[in-house]
């Protein structure tokens, strides 16, 4: 878990926040839309960092009409561990499902896709695994969650080729397989998050 990452006074008050939420939702839909990666036809994988964490937070704390510092650091400790360590990638996957037939198909189908998706880069291959904060979101018996919490540690080696390289993130479960390679602005961003 990353702790101190976030402090109480980095979550605006209800008030101020809500004075140009419009502004930085239209902000953040662009920012986490250049962050987010297509798995075939019904995967996407969002690349978290402070800023993403910090607006997750931020919602939370509007849509809960959280006043209290108590109840906005009990937000922060449930989610600043999807913020990534140097060499570290964190992300959600989404399991994009329209309807109930889908859901009922595809998510008993899925089991363990947790461990199934890989960064690989041309130091190597890096899998998954699922963020411990976030267990709840782990497959429970014969079905999985829609959405899960993912964490990739890469090796120095990869750390330093990443910019210069071709990346790619791969699903390859049994009963699902998808690939995308990711884009420079993709890439560079990664890499800042790593640099503070």
């Amino acid at each position: 878990m990353s702790k101190g990452l976030i402090g109480v006074d980095e979550i605006e008050d209800l008030r101020s926040y809500e004075r140009h939420r419009e502004v930085t939702k239209a902000e953040m839909i662009a920012y986490r839309r250049m962050r987010r990666v297509t798995l075939g036809e019904i995967m996407s994988f969002t690349f978290e960092n402070k800023k993403t964490v910090l607006y997750q937070i931020q919602e939370m704390a509007r849509a809960e009409r959280m006043l209290s510092d108590t109840q906005i650091q009990a937000e922060i400790d449930a989610y600043e561990s999807l913020i990534p360590r140097e060499g570290q990638l964190v992300g959600t996957l989404f399991i994009e499902l329209t309807n109930k037939s889908e859901l009922m198909y595809w998510l008993p189908t899925l089991t363990g896709i947790e461990r199934k998706l890989s960064i690989v880069t041309e130091a190597g291959s890096f899998t998954s695994y699922p963020e411990e904060g976030h267990a709840e979101q782990l497959t429970r018996g014969d079905i999985t969650p829609s959405v899960h919490y993912l964490v990739f540690d890469l090796s120095d080696k990869a750390q330093k080729v990443f910019l210069g390289s071709d990346v790619y993130l791969k699903v390859e479960h049994e009963n699902y397989a998808a690939e995308a390679l990711l884009s420079e602005e993709v890439k560079e961003s990664i890499v800042a998050d790593w640099n503070g």
